[in-house]
């Protein structure tokens, strides 16, 4: 037997196809299993238990709990684990679901069973190999292709927002929203490009996606052509972005899908001509999965068209808008693209929510456990949780015990609590990660997705969704539902979204552009304005020599580290008193009492001294619950464990070292 793990629904759905007909003529069934797949389906994989298992995690996570002790009897034939798309699992919750999950199946068939991990952008094999099998990443046997792909023909394009748009939008109030001009004359040029082919356009955020996909597609309405522009993310309901992927199959007509990294991983969509990406991406990375896409075809080449979006300069402008800090950034990217330069996995994240999860999980599975069965499983050298100590653990337990997610026996057995049984008898139980409550968009008695609670809806209000304008009619609170019609006009609603978090690699690139001479071939005109632009604000402004600049209330700290570094950097100089924030490729350093040589001497002090506790550095922060089991963590637990992944405190403290080699002026 085979199991197979795939991060999406959509691409197991895929590889059903491919490898059902594949298998046909071994005499070797496929079996899909998720969500989605019929009970039968599965009851038939039950009573045979061979060929090859294509699951998702969450789908794994609840096979193990619903089948208890059962569990190696099923893997009893298992022969390999293959985790698809590896570089989408390291790092995450879902990736240290994954880790455990295999080490319980393993201990369940009381056998290693080796592990295959599949991935096109991995930047360091030897963190992706201590992933697939932790504190034995030597014997992990690592092939790398090392053939040459297509041609890549890269284009950026500069775009400037007008001064009128954006002193409109400072004066703006909350009721009416004032659209940037940009944008449209963005989606004129994709029109003009694109139109006739096949395209992936990727504008960061289900927000843009809406935007450009409404413009796009009022344009075909406009020249009364046929729409070739389609929408595709995460809050779209899945027959919507179903038929988005089959109309890039089907060759009868061109479609151009506006999306977001839903449509970045391995999902059979055909071959496209071009990716088009809408300002930076979230990082290099990601750039590299989306050109995938590209130049599939013998003897084509790979197309990347990149647009870049920077406000027109005047004399309040941020800093952030004189260095064009976009534009340098999208050509810092690319540069690293070209130089097949990926971000390396961040493998070293305790990820204790889902440390929670696997706790109930294992108690469900067994009927209960004791704290040191649990230990040993989950905690010791060489498991999923490595790095805890059992004092650490054992004031989880008992952490655990006080919001009623387990009790414990007289005889010592650890079972579900109250609560607990609740949270693990729900089918959202399986997903390791948090998931916004969200409210089902529904017109004409059909739902057309999903939109975060955070947005703020009220009657009569215009969104745009699915590329749609629709006015909002009802808004049912009990049953989470936005009851709308078709209309005109209408703003993009407020979606969450993130953009990811910068390497330092990147940041560094980005000041090396600022400080050459060289203009990289793949920049158009506007583009190339925009770069010369930002070299003379970084000249003129000394940035190459100063290290701290006054911005009037506040000290801006130049690092040029990544997102890691400063945001450990701000929170060890909050614990020194200081009111400071991560922000692009500095620090913000509210001025208060402080001066320059303040912010000096206690950098090198923080250099030559012992870093503070994770307490100390996070004491003031309020906001450390990110993911899905944070609620039930102690307090010092929990601190640890978002430094753990979102901090990089060593290259913080590094940096800070280097500040007595800075120049006496930055002083």
């Amino acid at each position: 037997m085979i199991v197979y793990i795939s991060p999406l629904k959509a691409l197991i759905n895929d590889q059903f196809g491919r490898l059902d007909r594949l298998c046909d003529q071994l005499d070797l069934p496929v079996w899909p299993w998720h969500g989605d797949i019929t009970a039968s389906t599965k009851s038939r994989f039950l009573s045979k238990r061979q060929g090859v298992l294509l699951i998702t995690p969450e789908s794994l996570e609840a096979l193990l709990c619903n089948r208890g002790t059962s569990i190696g009897a099923i893997f009893r034939r298992l022969d390999f684990f293959v985790v698809d798309e590896l570089h989408a699992f390291i790092g995450s919750e879902r990736g240290k679901q994954l880790q455990s999950l295999m080490h319980r199946i393993e201990c369940a068939v009381a056998r290693t069973v080796p592990r295959i991990g599949l991935s096109a952008t991995l930047g360091d094999m030897s963190l992706a190999a201590e992933f697939l099998r932790p504190g034995k990443a030597r014997g992990v046997a690592i092939v790398d292709s090392k053939s040459e792909g297509n041609e890549l023909k890269v284009l950026i394009k500069g775009y400037e927002e007008p001064l009128t748009i954006r002193h409109s939008r400072d004066f703006e109030d909350d009721e009416q929203e004032t659209e940037p001009a940009t944008p449209g004359q963005v989606a004129a040029h994709l029109f003009q490009v694109l139109r006739g082919s096949n395209n992936l356009v990727f504008p960061n955020s289900r927000r843009e996606v809406e935007r450009y996909t409404h413009l796009l597609s009022k344009m075909c309405l406009d020249q009364q052509v046929p729409n070739e522009f389609w929408p595709h993310h995460g809050s779209l309901s899945k027959e919507i972005r179903a038929e988005t992927e089959l109309a890039l199959k089907q060759k009868e007509r061109p479609v151009t899908a506006v999306c977001t990294n839903t449509l970045e991983l391995g999902i059979d969509i055909g071959a496209v001509k071009c990716v088009v990406q809408i300002n930076p991406p979230p990082t290099v990375a990601s750039v590299r999965q989306r050109l995938g896409r590209s130049g599939r075809r013998p003897g084509e080449p790979a197309i990347l068209r990149g647009y870049c979006i920077e406000d027109a300069i005047d004399a309040k402008s941020p800093l952030e808008s004189l260095l064009r800090l976009r534009t340098v950034q999208m050509t810092a990217t690319v540069g690293l693209l070209i130089e097949a330069w990926f971000e390396p996995p961040k493998a070293n994240g305790l990820h204790l929510s889902t440390l929670v999860q696997q706790v109930l999980s294992f108690i469900a599975q067994n009927g209960g456990a004791s704290i040191a069965q649990l230990y040993g499983l989950l905690c010791g050298p060489g498991k999923p949780f490595a790095g805890l100590s059992k004092e650490e653990f054992a004031s989880l337990i008992r952490h655990l015990g006080s919001k009623d997610l387990i009790v414990q026996e007289s005889s010592g057995t650890l079972l579900h609590g109250v609560l607990g049984e609740k949270f693990v008898n729900h089918y959202s139980f399986y997903a390791a990660f948090s998931a916004d409550e969200e409210f089902r968009v529904v017109a004409g008695g059909k739902s057309l997705g999903t939109i975060p609670v955070s947005q703020m809806l009220s009657i009569g209000q215009r969104i745009l969704f699915a590329g749609k304008t629709w006015r909002v009619d009802e808004v049912d609170e009990e049953q989470k539902a936005i009851y709308v019609t078709r209309t005109s006009g209408g703003v993009p609603p407020m979606f969450n979204g993130g953009a990811g978090r910068t390497h330092t690699r990147v940041r560094q690139r980005m000041r090396a552009l600022l400080e050459s001479a060289d203009v990289p071939v793949f920049l158009d005109p506007t583009a190339t304005r925009f770069l010369m632009e930002a070299r003379e604000a970084y000249r003129v402004r000394n940035i190459s020599t100063e290290f701290v600049l006054d911005q009037g209330r506040h000290f801006l700290l130049l690092t040029w580290l990544g997102d890691s570094a400063n945001e450990a950097l701000a929170c060890l100089l909050r614990s020194r008193g200081f009111t400071a924030a991560a922000t692009g490729p500095g620090i913000e350093v509210q001025k208060a009492h402080w001066s320059i040589r303040d912010i000096f001497e206690v950098l090198l002090d923080l250099a030559n001294s012992e870093p503070p506790s994770f307490e100390q550095m996070l004491d003031d922060v309020s906001n450390l619950q990110r993911e899905k089991w944070d609620w039930a963590l102690p307090d010092g637990l929990l601190r640890r464990a978002y430094a753990s992944i979102y901090l990089d405190i060593p290259e913080a403290l590094a940096w800070a070292k280097e500040a007595e080699s800075f120049p006496r002026r930055s002083r």
